[in-house]
């Protein structure tokens, strides 16, 4: 390859593969060492002696005893810019023993899915998409879940928007009071009280049906559209 000199030579000096490589270590020593290292998570990374955790209490009409789903956080690259929140591990217990050794299968394989580390939010959709052949039921505030294993999945999806991995998009302000005034409208013109068919802390109408889309009893008719007070979702829009 020909290289067109377009300067006049002042000087010259003899290079070796001794002097280059003197000059590489010579950069690399003025450049600034990061002093951080980064820990992502992984599942060699070593459980501590303590974790952060947060118990939820889970009540469903089917068992008259209460569930209790113990999650515990590990806090990776500590003190630093990186700090990050990640669930390590999570403990299911409840008086109630008839699902003992499927709730132990889950709760191991999904504290091995916390520890894998990655992007664990898929395991929210994946447990709220099982349903129980005998029927699901209604929890207080007239949402559906169609079974206990989806229940448990949106406890998980609650702690992961507590920590930050999940980023719930939040209804504007504009369209909130848009859906309180067609609640209101709606009330006016039933003259009913805001309780569906008699589930005691429901918030919605009580002519109110099923959303699909958010599986809550919040969806009402006026002026022959169909609109859920709950997430929004419209059959006109």
């Amino acid at each position: 390859m020909t290289i067109k000199i377009e300067k006049k030579i002042i000087g010259y000096d003899l290079v070796n593969d001794k002097t280059v490589s003197t000059d590489k270590q010579s950069d690399t020593a003025a450049e600034p060492k990061s002093t951080v290292n980064i820990v992502q998570m992984h599942e060699r990374v070593a459980r501590p002696e303590m974790l952060l955790g947060s118990t939820y209490k889970l009540k469903t009409p089917g068992s008259e005893h209460a569930m209790y789903i113990t999650i515990n956080d590990i806090i990776l690259n500590e003190d630093t810019e990186h700090e990050q929140r990640r669930p390590f591990e999570i403990f299911i217990n409840s008086k109630n023993m008839d699902h003992f050794q499927w709730i132990v299968a889950l709760t191991r394989i999904t504290s091995a899915v916390f520890r894998k580390g990655g992007d664990i939010t898929f395991l929210v959709e994946e447990m709220r998409a099982v349903f129980d052949p005998q029927g699901g039921y209604f929890k207080k505030g007239g949402k559906f879940m169609p079974s206990l294993v989806a229940e448990i999945g949106e406890v998980i999806e609650d702690h992961l928007k507590r920590i930050g991995m999940i980023v719930d998009e939040e209804m504007s302000s504009h369209q909130r009071k848009i859906l309180d005034d067609k609640r209101a409208q709606y009330e006016a013109s039933q003259e009913t009280p805001s309780r569906a068919d008699g589930e005691e802390g429901n918030q919605f109408p009580q002519g109110a049906s099923l959303c699909k889309q958010c599986l809550t009893k919040a969806m009402i008719v006026m002026d022959g559209c169909k609109t859920c007070l709950n997430c929004g979702d419209s059959k006109c829009s």
